[in-house]
Protein backbone atom coordinates (compact mmCIF):
# COMPACT_ATOMS: atom_id res chain seq x y z
CA UNK A 1 0.00 0.00 0.00
CA UNK A 2 2.87 2.17 0.88
CA UNK A 3 4.69 1.65 -2.14
CA UNK A 4 2.02 2.18 -4.43
CA UNK A 5 1.44 5.90 -2.56
CA UNK A 6 5.06 6.25 -3.27
CA UNK A 7 4.12 5.76 -6.58
CA UNK A 8 0.97 7.86 -7.29
CA UNK A 9 2.60 11.02 -5.37
CA UNK A 10 4.20 13.48 -7.77
CA UNK A 11 7.77 13.62 -7.77
CA UNK A 12 9.29 17.15 -6.47
CA UNK A 13 9.61 18.12 -10.37
CA UNK A 14 6.53 17.26 -11.25
CA UNK A 15 5.49 19.55 -8.04
CA UNK A 16 7.19 22.59 -8.64
CA UNK A 17 6.23 22.56 -12.94
CA UNK A 18 2.78 22.58 -11.88
CA UNK A 19 3.40 25.52 -8.89
CA UNK A 20 5.43 27.33 -12.05
CA UNK A 21 2.59 27.04 -14.23
CA UNK A 22 -0.33 27.73 -11.10
CA UNK A 23 2.02 30.97 -10.65
CA UNK A 24 2.40 31.91 -14.18
CA UNK A 25 -1.71 31.55 -14.93
CA UNK A 26 -2.30 33.69 -11.93
CA UNK A 27 -0.26 36.49 -12.08
CA UNK A 28 -1.51 37.46 -15.56
CA UNK A 29 -4.65 37.23 -13.52
CA UNK A 30 -4.05 39.19 -10.73
CA UNK A 31 -2.10 41.81 -12.60
CA UNK A 32 -4.97 42.72 -15.10
CA UNK A 33 -7.89 42.34 -11.89
CA UNK A 34 -9.49 39.10 -13.79
CA UNK A 35 -10.53 38.65 -9.87
CA UNK A 36 -12.35 41.46 -8.39
CA UNK A 37 -10.92 43.72 -5.95
CA UNK A 38 -11.07 41.99 -2.53
CA UNK A 39 -12.71 38.85 -3.39
CA UNK A 40 -11.94 35.45 -1.36
CA UNK A 41 -10.29 33.11 -4.12
CA UNK A 42 -12.02 29.52 -4.02
CA UNK A 43 -8.86 27.20 -3.99
CA UNK A 44 -11.08 24.10 -4.79
CA UNK A 45 -12.48 25.93 -8.26
CA UNK A 46 -8.94 28.09 -9.41
CA UNK A 47 -7.26 24.28 -8.90
CA UNK A 48 -9.84 23.11 -11.22
CA UNK A 49 -9.57 25.64 -13.84
CA UNK A 50 -5.85 24.99 -13.64
CA UNK A 51 -5.55 21.37 -13.29
CA UNK A 52 -3.23 21.46 -10.63
CA UNK A 53 -3.98 20.20 -7.16
CA UNK A 54 -4.03 22.24 -3.69
CA UNK A 55 -0.73 22.02 -2.87
CA UNK A 56 1.03 23.48 -5.61
CA UNK A 57 -1.59 25.80 -6.10
CA UNK A 58 -0.45 27.61 -2.48
CA UNK A 59 2.97 27.95 -3.26
CA UNK A 60 2.17 29.86 -6.07
CA UNK A 61 -0.33 32.18 -4.34
CA UNK A 62 1.71 32.78 -1.24
CA UNK A 63 4.78 33.17 -4.36
CA UNK A 64 1.78 35.88 -5.21
CA UNK A 65 1.55 37.45 -1.92
CA UNK A 66 5.48 38.20 -1.38
CA UNK A 67 5.08 40.43 -4.89
CA UNK A 68 1.77 42.32 -3.64
CA UNK A 69 -0.54 40.50 -6.29
CA UNK A 70 -2.70 38.41 -3.78
CA UNK A 71 -3.50 38.96 0.09
CA UNK A 72 -3.35 36.41 2.75
CA UNK A 73 -6.11 36.58 4.96
CA UNK A 74 -4.95 34.49 7.56
CA UNK A 75 -7.05 31.59 8.29
CA UNK A 76 -9.74 32.25 5.51
CA UNK A 77 -7.20 31.29 2.61
CA UNK A 78 -6.69 33.90 -0.01
CA UNK A 79 -8.36 37.28 -1.14
CA UNK A 80 -7.76 39.41 -4.56
CA UNK A 81 -5.66 42.61 -3.70
CA UNK A 82 -7.96 45.85 -3.58
CA UNK A 83 -7.73 49.04 -5.46
CA UNK A 84 -5.99 51.06 -3.15
CA UNK A 85 -5.43 55.09 -4.03
CA UNK A 86 -2.68 55.01 -1.44
CA UNK A 87 -0.46 51.98 -2.55
CA UNK A 88 -0.75 52.79 -6.50
CA UNK A 89 0.75 56.47 -5.82
CA UNK A 90 3.07 54.81 -3.73
CA UNK A 91 4.30 52.60 -6.54
CA UNK A 92 3.94 55.15 -8.82
CA UNK A 93 6.24 56.96 -6.57
CA UNK A 94 9.08 54.07 -6.12
CA UNK A 95 8.91 53.80 -9.98
CA UNK A 96 9.82 57.38 -10.45
CA UNK A 97 12.67 56.83 -8.21
CA UNK A 98 13.87 53.70 -9.47
CA UNK A 99 13.33 54.91 -13.45
CA UNK A 100 15.02 57.91 -13.04
CA UNK A 101 18.17 56.25 -11.46
CA UNK A 102 18.29 53.70 -13.81
CA UNK A 103 17.85 56.55 -16.98
CA UNK A 104 21.33 57.95 -15.40
CA UNK A 105 22.90 54.40 -14.86
CA UNK A 106 21.98 53.75 -18.38
CA UNK A 107 24.29 57.01 -19.23
CA UNK A 108 26.75 55.53 -17.80
CA UNK A 109 27.11 52.02 -18.78
CA UNK A 110 24.64 51.18 -21.99
CA UNK A 111 26.50 49.62 -24.68
CA UNK A 112 26.28 50.70 -28.52
CA UNK A 113 24.37 47.32 -29.56
CA UNK A 114 22.31 47.74 -26.12
CA UNK A 115 21.08 51.22 -27.59
CA UNK A 116 20.72 50.01 -31.01
CA UNK A 117 18.39 47.01 -30.34
CA UNK A 118 15.99 49.06 -28.41
CA UNK A 119 16.25 51.74 -31.60
CA UNK A 120 14.79 48.51 -33.18
CA UNK A 121 12.16 48.15 -30.72
CA UNK A 122 10.94 51.24 -31.03
CA UNK A 123 10.80 50.81 -34.69
CA UNK A 124 8.38 48.01 -34.74
CA UNK A 125 6.79 49.64 -32.13
CA UNK A 126 5.68 52.26 -34.08
CA UNK A 127 4.81 49.53 -36.99
CA UNK A 128 1.95 48.45 -34.51
CA UNK A 129 1.09 51.50 -33.22
CA UNK A 130 -2.36 52.81 -34.77
CA UNK A 131 -3.65 49.55 -34.60
CA UNK A 132 -2.63 48.19 -31.87
CA UNK A 133 -5.04 47.56 -28.82
CA UNK A 134 -4.49 49.14 -25.43
CA UNK A 135 -3.24 45.89 -24.20
CA UNK A 136 -0.94 45.83 -26.61
CA UNK A 137 0.67 48.79 -25.98
CA UNK A 138 0.34 48.82 -22.72
CA UNK A 139 2.90 45.44 -23.06
CA UNK A 140 4.95 47.44 -25.98
CA UNK A 141 5.13 50.50 -23.06
CA UNK A 142 6.52 47.55 -20.40
CA UNK A 143 9.12 46.16 -22.85
CA UNK A 144 10.53 49.57 -23.25
CA UNK A 145 11.46 50.39 -19.65
CA UNK A 146 12.46 46.79 -19.24
CA UNK A 147 14.70 47.40 -22.05
CA UNK A 148 16.69 50.46 -20.80
CA UNK A 149 17.10 48.90 -16.99
CA UNK A 150 19.10 45.87 -18.82
CA UNK A 151 21.24 48.74 -20.37
CA UNK A 152 22.75 49.28 -16.54
CA UNK A 153 23.90 45.76 -16.10
CA UNK A 154 22.20 45.00 -13.23
CA UNK A 155 19.96 42.65 -12.71
CA UNK A 156 18.50 43.35 -9.21
CA UNK A 157 17.17 46.82 -10.84
CA UNK A 158 15.46 45.20 -13.80
CA UNK A 159 14.06 42.54 -11.57
CA UNK A 160 12.69 45.48 -8.86
CA UNK A 161 11.06 47.01 -12.03
CA UNK A 162 9.36 44.24 -13.15
CA UNK A 163 7.95 43.99 -10.06
CA UNK A 164 6.33 47.60 -9.80
CA UNK A 165 5.65 46.96 -13.25
CA UNK A 166 3.22 43.74 -12.37
CA UNK A 167 1.25 45.43 -10.08
CA UNK A 168 0.60 48.91 -11.80
CA UNK A 169 -0.26 47.06 -15.35
CA UNK A 170 -3.72 47.55 -14.68
CA UNK A 171 -3.33 51.37 -14.25
CA UNK A 172 -1.68 51.54 -17.00
CA UNK A 173 -3.40 50.47 -19.45
CA UNK A 174 -6.28 53.01 -17.95
CA UNK A 175 -3.91 55.59 -18.62
CA UNK A 176 -2.48 54.57 -22.13
CA UNK A 177 -6.09 54.89 -23.41
CA UNK A 178 -5.55 59.10 -23.47
CA UNK A 179 -1.87 59.20 -23.75
CA UNK A 180 -1.35 56.42 -27.39
CA UNK A 181 -0.36 59.35 -29.66
CA UNK A 182 2.16 60.68 -26.95
CA UNK A 183 4.00 57.82 -25.66
CA UNK A 184 6.57 56.86 -28.48
CA UNK A 185 8.18 60.33 -29.14
CA UNK A 186 8.72 60.06 -25.22
CA UNK A 187 10.51 56.82 -25.17
CA UNK A 188 12.59 58.43 -28.51
CA UNK A 189 13.31 61.41 -26.37
CA UNK A 190 14.45 59.51 -23.56
CA UNK A 191 16.48 56.62 -25.90
CA UNK A 192 18.23 60.06 -27.15
CA UNK A 193 19.03 61.47 -24.17
CA UNK A 194 20.90 58.24 -23.02
CA UNK A 195 22.37 57.90 -26.18
CA UNK A 196 24.13 61.46 -26.09
CA UNK A 197 25.33 60.25 -22.12
CA UNK A 198 23.56 62.87 -20.88
CA UNK A 199 22.21 62.03 -17.62
CA UNK A 200 19.97 65.23 -16.33
CA UNK A 201 18.27 65.13 -19.57
CA UNK A 202 18.19 61.54 -19.35
CA UNK A 203 16.76 61.98 -15.51
CA UNK A 204 14.13 65.03 -16.40
CA UNK A 205 12.67 62.90 -19.80
CA UNK A 206 12.19 60.01 -17.71
CA UNK A 207 10.88 62.21 -14.63
CA UNK A 208 8.52 63.80 -16.80
CA UNK A 209 7.36 60.85 -18.80
CA UNK A 210 6.53 58.93 -15.56
CA UNK A 211 5.14 61.54 -12.93
CA UNK A 212 1.39 61.15 -11.76
CA UNK A 213 0.26 63.42 -9.54
CA UNK A 214 -2.64 62.47 -7.10
CA UNK A 215 -5.87 63.45 -8.53
CA UNK A 216 -4.34 61.64 -11.92
CA UNK A 217 -3.85 58.04 -9.43
CA UNK A 218 -7.09 58.68 -7.88
CA UNK A 219 -9.04 59.59 -11.49
CA UNK A 220 -7.24 56.33 -13.32
CA UNK A 221 -8.98 54.14 -10.07
CA UNK A 222 -12.28 55.38 -10.83
CA UNK A 223 -11.99 54.03 -14.27
CA UNK A 224 -10.58 51.29 -13.40
CA UNK A 225 -13.66 50.72 -10.98
CA UNK A 226 -15.87 51.73 -13.79
CA UNK A 227 -14.25 49.40 -16.72
CA UNK A 228 -14.73 46.87 -13.81
CA UNK A 229 -18.04 46.95 -13.57
CA UNK A 230 -18.80 47.23 -17.10
CA UNK A 231 -16.73 44.30 -17.77
CA UNK A 232 -13.46 45.58 -20.05
CA UNK A 233 -10.02 45.44 -19.13
CA UNK A 234 -6.56 44.53 -20.32
CA UNK A 235 -6.33 41.18 -21.65
CA UNK A 236 -4.53 38.32 -20.11
CA UNK A 237 -3.33 36.32 -22.70
CA UNK A 238 -0.15 34.86 -24.46
CA UNK A 239 -0.71 36.85 -27.48
CA UNK A 240 0.18 40.35 -25.53
CA UNK A 241 3.27 39.41 -23.72
CA UNK A 242 6.27 41.12 -24.50
CA UNK A 243 9.50 39.20 -23.51
CA UNK A 244 12.56 41.09 -22.49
Amino acid sequence: MAGQDAMAAPDGADRESAAERAYVALREMAMVYRFAPGERLNEGTLAHALNVSRTPLREALNRLVSEGLVVADPGRGFRARPLDVKEVFDLYETRLALECFIAQLACERATSQGLDEIDAYLDESVKAHDSASVDRLVRLDEGFHERVAQLTGNGELARMLSGIDARIHFFRWVDMRGRRATTQAEHRAVLAAIRARNAPKARAVMRDHITRRLDQIVDGIRQGYASLYMGEGPASTDDDRETT
